[in-house]
């Protein structure tokens, strides 16, 4: 079937071009669109108080009714976690959710959470072409670091656009099912009009190692430790959870969950047999103190140093559940994701200082990364043989690397489009080209509320947590407007080298200073006397501290 003329496809990233996370993007045709994952990230340290962090969805409140369906590649938060807060702030439960079977159980249980109950999640089978709208669906298994994973075939008359999520070329996989390369192959003998691929490790050459490697060496590392053992992984990485039982059931240690999310998706994947241990070897928190320390292992979440996830806790001694003592021993079976290697770093900096023992990947290989390496990359290009390429899943230093190996590899230049969030790539008969730039950016998720990377709330976050706060409560007569009473000034969280006792009694003459010229000035109405108060004082400070504290001032009138 040929497209015609005046036909367009589009491909607009909304998130996951030029970071790693949040990964988003829109596919149109003939006005109708099809979302391929709905990620998030988690927040960075500068983003006091925030909990988690959305792709700017913008774009999608006002062509809600063109949307056919959300496809998710896989079940990790940054390609499906954002799924219930964009549904809910779009305000539809009728858009259904495609995806592999695991995928699809964590997708129930999230919208589950968030009492979206009314929502369609369709398990795919491997090689079913689905009908959606204009497009074909068909998704291909390929190998992660969670099982369920796949690439998305979107097929229009224009041609196939192919997004691999994330993916590596392991040959040898826990659950012995290795990427269909066969699969891939013929998509590109019937020409591939697209290619979106993952760029997380196009920066690392050769070939990734494979995840069935990482089993020997935990097992390797439990048998040489006395005590405690906690690992910490990613919570949807079930096949390393598996790893970590196995490891245990050899090494004659019971297993403990840590974490809610640890044990919601060890449940799901055990319910759907990608989980197997044999009863017994899973005890409760509160079991712990029947056995002895070097018959105990705990999975918990917190390898990235999540704020509020277990392993952080028990670091600064907050978890209601697990002390962590001298002589434990942690095992990161994680690598940071760029930009959280501040939090990791201090996390396991806590942890030494508490006295337990901690093992990374740099002292031993017990993690293996689910994204491939550059060999991986081009082995991807060459077999679907893309007609344009579009690097995708990575900052823009990968994004330019991927660039210049599809080149390597034989793409014309001119056919490799490296973007960003919120530029479009049309393609027609004619040819492709980026076109005009649509909103993109973050919002953020505090609590249970969404906001804007211009939120208020935030910026005054920062504030605080930079310069502290000033608090003037002044007194005036509601005749003339002079100050009857002294000053109340509080200050908290405000870096100062003097004696307080002269900070304070300066700013009261600050204060007094600044009513009595408002009085002169017959400045009579509250908000602009307490505006040229705000005024005074925040220069008042500057002068003085170098700093830019939050100013409150209050105006009582009497």
């Amino acid at each position: 079937m040929s497209a015609p003329a005046k036909e367009r496809l589009r491909v607009l990233p909304l998130g996951g071009l030029g970071e790693i996370g949040k990964n988003m993007t829109v596919v149109e045709y003939e006005d109708r669109l099809i979302l391929v994952d709905v990620g998030l990230r988690f927040p960075t340290a500068e983003m006091v108080g925030i909990d988690l962090v959305l792709p700017d969805f913008s774009y999608l409140r006002s062509r809600v009714d063109d949307i056919e369906a959300i496809v998710v590649t896989h079940g990790h938060e940054d390609h499906l976690g954002a799924l219930p807060w964009i549904l809910k702030d779009l305000g539809v439960q009728d858009i259904p959710v495609y995806g592999g079977p695991l995928t699809m159980a964590m997708a129930r249980s999230k919208l589950d959470e968030h009492r979206l109950k009314e929502v369609e999640c369709i398990d795919v089978k491997e090689g079913e072409i689905i009908e959606i709208g204009p497009f074909d669906l068909e998704l291909i298994h390929m190998t992660h670091s969670i099982p369920d994973c796949s690439a998305v075939a979107l097929t229009t008359p224009l041609g196939t656009v192919l997004i691999t999520g994330d993916y590596k070329f392991d040959q040898t996989p826990v659950d012995g099912r290795p990427a269909d390369v066969q699969r891939l192959a013929e998509l590109g003998r019937d020409g591939m009009l697209l290619l979106c691929g993952d760029s997380t490790n196009v920066d690392r050459p050769g070939w990734s190692p494979s995840e069935s490697g990482v089993g020997p060496h935990l097992q390797e590392q439990f048998a040489r430790v006395e005590g405690r053992i906690v690992v910490t992984c990613f919570a949807s990485n079930i096949h390393r959870v598996q790893q970590v039982i196995d490891a245990a059931k050899v090494t004659g240690r019971k297993v403990v969950l840590v974490g809610r999310s640890m044990r919601k998706n060890t449940n799901i994947g055990r319910s759907l047999g990608h989980v197997r241990y044999p009863d017994g070897i899973i005890v409760q928190p509160r079991e712990m103190g029947s056995f002895p320390d070097n018959k105990i292992v705990i999975i918990s979440t917190g390898s990235q140093g999540e704020p509020l996830s277990a392993l952080r806790r028990m670091a600064h001694r907050d978890h209601r559940q697990v002390e962590l003592k001298k002589g434990d021993t942690i095992m990161f079976s994680a690598t940071p994701i760029p930009g959280n290697e501040r939090a990791v770093n201090e996390t396991i900096d806590r942890l030494y200082h508490i006295g337990c023992h901690v093992i990374t990947t740099r002292d031993a290989p017990i993690h293996a990364s689910g994204h491939g390496y550059a060999e991986e990359v081009k082995l991807m290009l060459n077999l679907t043989r893309p007609k344009y390429v579009m690097p995708f899943h990575g900052d823009h230093k990968r994004i330019h690397l991927h660039g210049r190996l599809a080149e390597a590899v034989g793409v014309p230049s001119q056919n490799v489009f490296k973007g960003e969030n919120g530029l479009p790539l049309d393609i027609d008969a004619k040819g492709a080209m980026f076109g005009s730039k649509e909103q993109a950016g973050v919002i953020y998720v505090d609590g249970v509320d969404l906001g804007d990377e211009a939120d208020a709330a935030l910026r005054d976050r920062r504030m605080l947590s930079a310069d502290g706060i000033f608090v003037v409560v002044a007194t005036i007569s509601e005749q003339d407007g002079t100050s009857v009473a002294d000053p109340e000034v509080i200050f908290r969280g405000v870096p100062y080298s003097e004696d307080a006792e002269r900070l304070l009694g300066d700013l009261r003459s600050a204060v007094d200073a600044s009513l009595a010229s408002a009085a002169k000035k017959q400045i009579r109405e509250v908000d602009l006397v307490q505006k040229a108060l705000h005024d005074d004082l925040a220069k008042f400070v500057y002068d003085r501290l170098k700093r830019r504290p939050m100013v409150l001032p209050v105006v009582v009138e009497v």
